[in-house]
């Protein structure tokens, strides 16, 4: 890689994922450190609201990332969620920028609930293009890179190709396994349109919800990098989410769409990616989609005599958009 030019070719990308699979296991270590302490002290610094606590390994964690990532990859900027909240900005541009949530599911992490991951996305020509999620109290860990594909790997066995499973169709959202969050925003203007989206997105309609689409069923992981992780995988057949940001999000979207899944912007995204007479491609992922805070993520989806899984994959973000409400994040 020229340091001038800041060019990543596909063997640049496969070094820099060897350092981010070892900072990640580096971190998580770290990760689980605390959460033994947490859990034996009552004493929790909480800096934001119940629902979101922010703690001090939260930053040490980050502290601990941007260390690493600064003496080996100097010239790579940084976007942090812990360095975001304590005022820094660094806007995206076309320079290698990891994007980094270093505790993702903090709450989780308080309560010693185990769904908790590091989340570390690397934009480049501002786009994602490699990801890792590692999740240290399962053992689980999540990667992908642009082009060449994304794999968990458990413990210490061998990478597994995602999905795991060969994928099958999804006529319709009655047959989906739906992930959702609560957030960490709970007043009434952003919470009595989700919870309405989340009823309709569950209800039945011959039993008095109007509009209800009576999905399987819908989960909330606590962790937007693992609910995605988890589509990627093929155990989630979407996952919807306002409200969020780009640090949680990045590495997944890596993951997902190397698993053949498909990412969605907003609303209004995808309604101008669908108009007539559109060229927009309603699943690339501009800028303006990865920093949006509004996300739908759907699994891979085959081909079928009927339409293609690229087709299968737009009528169920149509019909989801149609089911939910849009609202704006605080």
């Amino acid at each position: 890689m020229s340091a001038n030019t800041q060019t990543l070719k596909p063997v640049d990308l496969r070094s820099i994922l060897t350092f981010t699979v070892k900072l990640a296991r580096t971190a998580g270590t770290l990760i689980l450190e605390g959460s033994q302490a947490i859990q034996s002290t009552s004493d929790v610094n909480e800096k934001k609201n119940s629902v979101d606590l922010v703690t001090e390994y939260d930053v040490a964690v980050e502290e601990l990332v941007k260390s690493e990532i600064t003496k080996a990859y100097p010239s790579f900027k940084f976007i942090g969620e812990e360095s975001y909240s304590s005022g820094t900005r660094n806007e995206l541009t076309d320079e290698p920028t990891f994007c980094v949530d270093p505790i993702d599911g903090t709450t989780n992490f308080v309560h010693g609930f185990p769904f908790v991951c590091i989340s570390l996305g690397l934009i480049y020509q501002k786009r994602p293009v490699l990801g890792v999620i590692y999740n240290p109290f399962l053992d689980h860990l999540y990667t992908g890179i642009e082009g060449q594909g994304s794999f968990l790997t458990r413990g210490n066995g061998q990478p597994l190709k995602l999905p795991l499973t060969n994928p099958k169709p999804l006529p319709s959202l009655q047959k989906a396994l739906l992930a959702v969050e609560w957030g960490s925003d709970r007043g009434k203007k952003t919470l009595v349109p989700k919870s309405d989206s989340f009823l309709r997105l569950a209800g039945d309609p011959a039993d008095g919800i109007a509009g209800g689409r009576m999905a399987h069923s819908i989960r909330s992981l606590g962790s937007a990098a693992l609910n995605i992780s988890m589509v990627a995988q093929g155990g989630l057949d979407l996952f919807w989410e306002i409200g969020c940001w780009a640090w949680d999000v990045c590495a997944g979207i890596v993951i997902a769409q190397e698993a053949g899944g498909a990412v969605v912007g907003s609303h209004a995204a995808l309604a101008a990616a669908t108009s007539a007479g559109s060229s927009i491609d309603p699943f690339k992922v501009t800028p303006e989609v990865l920093t949006g805070r509004k996300y739908l993520i759907i699994r891979a989806i085959p081909d079928t005599s009927n339409e293609t899984g690229r087709e299968a994959q737009l009528r169920i973000a149509r019909d989801l958009y149609q089911t939910v409400e849009d609202s704006e994040p605080k």
